[in-house]
């Protein structure tokens, strides 16, 4: 059986809505069009992270919890990187 894969109207979709969460959770302040790109490129990081542990997510949900935690992180870096300014 193939694995579930996510295209690109998903995943923009489902980007911007991980974008969204991790931006409502770091009580960060950032635009649509952001969200998005945070929720693609994050869920991109994330999965590159995670499959170094053995872990892969797939489908819908997985690419929304891998966008939600490399947001996250991608947010965290970017307020790191601004604090030594």
């Amino acid at each position: 059986m193939a694995d579930a894969e996510v295209g690109w109207i998903a995943a923009i979709i489902i980007g911007g809505i991980a974008g969204w969460l991790a931006e409502q959770f770091m009580h960060s302040n950032m635009g649509l069009l952001m969200n998005i790109v945070l929720g693609i490129v994050g869920a991109a990081i994330a999965s590159a992270i995670l499959s170094l542990f053995g872990i892969v997510l797939g489908g819908w949900i997985g690419y929304l919890i891998c966008g939600f935690i490399g947001a996250c992180l991608l947010i965290w870096i970017v307020r790191a990187v601004r604090a030594r300014s």
